[in-house]
């Protein structure tokens, strides 16, 4: 039984962890939304081998073509007045964000239900 709780706990830190990572790099991605050349980064998933918790995989640079953006007086801009603008879709980054928000309160709940079990069972023991 306390092998369990100690997982439990483990697991919930572990995807705690995993999505403020996530979100890290969304609001890295809505910050530099501007940023000319700028490439989304995007984040995986995995589950580590030896323990099965959730772990963040590579980071890796989106490859979507950048936005043109067209404004002949930017000094990046070429002979045409174009430059690259970033491939950031902010509505993309907010669904994200929240999706990473509701997946962290959830582990939360887990690990302070598991740590309320906990605190149950060596008030038990306590008797």
């Amino acid at each position: 039984m306390g092998n369990d709780l100690i997982s439990s706990l483990s697991f919930a830190a572990a995807g705690m962890e995993t999505q403020a990572m996530r979100l890290r790099h969304v609001s890295e991605n809505i910050a530099n939304a501007d940023t000319p050349g700028y490439h989304r980064k995007v984040m995986t998933f995995r589950a580590a081998m030896e323990t099965g918790l959730v772990e963040p995989g590579p980071v890796r640079l989106d490859r979507k073509d950048l936005t043109r953006l067209y404004d002949p007086g930017h000094p990046l801009a070429d002979a045409t007045g174009h430059y690259d603008g970033s491939n950031v879709d902010l509505v993309i980054e907010i669904a994200d964000a929240r999706e990473a928000q509701r997946s962290y309160e959830a582990n939360l709940r887990m690990f302070d239900q598991t740590r309320q079990m906990t605190q149950s069972l060596f008030d038990l023991l306590r008797r």
